[in-house]
């Protein structure tokens, strides 16, 4: 029981990476604080977990609003006193939009999520971490902020961004106890590219996206991800901070 007695929030825990990771943690003895925008599929991963005998609450949160993220992390606090683990996980796609054709809407909407709300979600939960003298944060990237064409370009850039808010403050906070790192995931099986995300999908950043498709040895499973934020979150990977993993198969190794 690699969290027994800790804290852990994670967010867009409704599905996909989010809902394993939530699922693994508390199997592991964390109390989780879930939070997603879905509440249906919130009451899915509160019931699962309840029946394997994990303790877990649920937050409805849209990490793009500030108050979201006030509620949720004042959950951790006021159900179980503290916070131990913060994993930002939360985000959206894009539809491979390129420059010419990004909206000033769309660019704001996925910065708002991927970049602002993961920035204010550690800006509430490093003083709880400072002053317990410990903590660890787990950003969920993409190889789309190592690499120019994974995605459209609002996506790309704030991937980029995420790595960046990672090593920052993993760096920054690192002799006060508190390590943060990133998962830059490849191609996973979750549905981020359902439903609005999917359609309309923009004609040249599909065709430059995939280009390098054919290059992908092999989709990963969330659960996959989910045992790599396992070993970040524990002490198994106390030396390793400010990094970035990348969980894509060997897809950017050629």
């Amino acid at each position: 029981m690699k969290f027994q007695g800790k804290v852990a929030v994670v967010t867009g825990a409704g599905s996909g990476m989010g809902r394993e990771i939530a699922k693994l943690f508390a199997s592991q003895g964390a109390r989780v604080v879930a939070a997603d925008v879905m509440e249906d599929r919130l009451r899915e991963v509160e019931t699962e977990i309840q029946q394997a005998g994990g303790t877990v609450r649920t937050v409805l949160c849209d990490v793009a609003k500030e108050e979201d993220i006030r509620r949720m992390i004042s959950t951790a606090t006021e159900a179980f006193g503290t916070l131990d683990i913060l994993v930002n996980n939360a985000g959206i796609m894009d539809r491979m939009t390129t420059v010419a054709d990004v909206t000033d809407e769309l660019w704001e909407r996925v910065f708002a999520v991927n970049v602002t709300g993961p920035m204010r979600a550690i800006r509430r939960a490093i003083p709880i971490m400072v002053e317990k003298g410990r903590g660890v944060i787990i950003n969920v990237a993409s190889v789309g902020g190592l690499f120019g064409s994974r995605a459209g370009v609002a996506y790309t850039a704030s991937k980029h961004a995420v790595i960046g808010l990672t090593r920052n403050v993993g760096f920054q906070y690192a002799q006060l106890g508190i390590r943060c790192n990133a998962i830059a995931p490849g191609g996973v099986e979750t549905n981020i590219m359902a439903g609005a995300a999917a359609m309309d999908m923009n004609d040249l950043g599909v065709q430059r996206t995939m280009i390098g498709m054919a290059l992908n040895p092999r989709v990963g499973k969330p659960d996959e991800i989910a045992r790599i934020a396992l070993f970040l979150a524990s002490d198994d990977s106390s030396m390793i901070n400010g990094a970035v993993i990348v969980a894509d198969a060997g897809w950017t190794a050629y």
